[in-house]
């Protein structure tokens, strides 16, 4: 395991220096899943509200974009894309967002953000028909850029 680097050689929570580091092109793809009942699937193309996919998907790469003012020590990052995207499934939605940047560190907590985001304003579009939806299996699923890519 490497070494954490988000605290102190005392044991205290700090925000890492990047400065050192050199800018590079940067990607993370997230993924979850909402699981929804029949009537919440049904409901998906009648809501009161609007397109829940497009309100999402806006609110998703505005969440993005907002990371650093959610997660503390997280660092400001210039983004360049954000790409959110839905697949209606039998038991519910499968959301997935790319962030991208070219910055001194990664854009994985702007992509598990954006995901996290999305299924929170689907939930709240559909809990009219009721709160029986689970948001689940939020995960990193790739990045790429800096020290080394990664992929689950």
């Amino acid at each position: 395991m490497d070494e954490l680097s988000h605290l102190d050689a005392e044991g205290n929570a700090r925000m890492v220096d990047v400065s050192s580091k050199q800018p590079t092109e940067r990607t993370a793809t997230a993924e979850g899943f909402l699981r929804l009942s029949p009537e919440h699937q049904s409901a998906l193309d009648s809501l009161p509200k609007g397109d829940p996919f497009t309100v999402a998907k806006v609110g998703a790469i505005l969440a993005a974009k907002r990371t650093d003012e959610l997660i503390p020590l997280c660092h400001t990052l210039p983004l360049s894309h954000v790409d959110v995207s839905f697949a209606v499934q039998d038991g519910g939605v499968s959301i997935r967002a790319t962030a991208k940047t070219n910055a001194r560190t990664g854009v994985e907590m702007e992509a598990l953000t954006a995901v996290s985001a999305a299924a929170l304003i689907l939930f709240d579009m559909l809990k009219a028909v009721g709160s029986n939806m689970i948001i689940e299996s939020v995960r990193l699923v790739e990045k790429t850029g800096g020290k080394r890519d990664w992929r689950a």
